[in-house]
């Protein structure tokens, strides 16, 4: 079965047409993931009312790696959850195979409280766009903010993330690749692969 990332214009079982560029080895995405973490404790006064919400499924792993950073810096222990986007993309009613759907699960009531959406990759705004639509579902947040590993620009829509791992220019047809222990069973990397 073939699965494409639209917002990560990653193929999962189509090889790319040239040799990966390493980007980010599992120091530099420990480093990424631990400078995120402190810009997160600088940027809310009230750790205890922020939840750390993954995009499945990559974006779990990063939102469960920020949590054990920030408690470790600040001895506050994060809510982390789940936020799934599949059937809340624009693209849904148009793809050739049905999304893979996720639970949802996000710690409630969210009134007053920030939650800070996780990916890995950042592209065209569009996944975030549908985590904003997936999170008014549940409820209405004080704030909401956005956190990815990698931001590899070409936005189409007016979308900016809050806190960075990597700001990596790309050309639309370059892809980025994202690889976590926990998720995909290989080393942590991330890899850029030109066509």
């Amino acid at each position: 079965m073939q699965m494409k990332d639209d917002h990560k214009n990653i193929s999962r079982t189509q090889p790319a047409t040239s040799a990966p560029t390493p980007i980010m080895d599992a120091d530099a995405i420990r480093r990424a993931l631990r400078r995120i973490a402190h810009e997160i404790i600088e940027q809310n006064a009230d750790l205890k009312s922020v939840i750390l919400a993954g995009i499945p499924l990559r974006g779990i792993e990063i939102a469960r790696r920020l949590g054990e950073f920030i408690r470790e810096v600040s001895k506050v222990d994060i809510e982390t959850g789940t936020i799934d986007v599949a059937m809340h993309r624009d693209d849904v009613g148009t793809r050739a195979e049905l999304p893979v759907v996720h639970a949802s699960k996000l710690p409630l009531p969210l009134e007053g409280r920030t939650v800070i959406i996780v990916d890995d990759v950042l592209f065209t705004g569009r996944t975030a766009r549908a985590a904003l639509d997936a999170i008014g579902s549940f409820g209405r947040p004080a704030r909401i903010q956005l956190a990815a590993l990698v931001d590899r620009g070409h936005r189409e829509l007016p979308i900016r993330a809050d806190y960075v791992g990597k700001n990596l220019p790309t050309a639309t047809r370059e892809q980025i690749q994202v690889r976590l222990q926990q998720v995909d069973n290989e080393p942590d990397g991330v890899w850029l692969f030109k066509e």
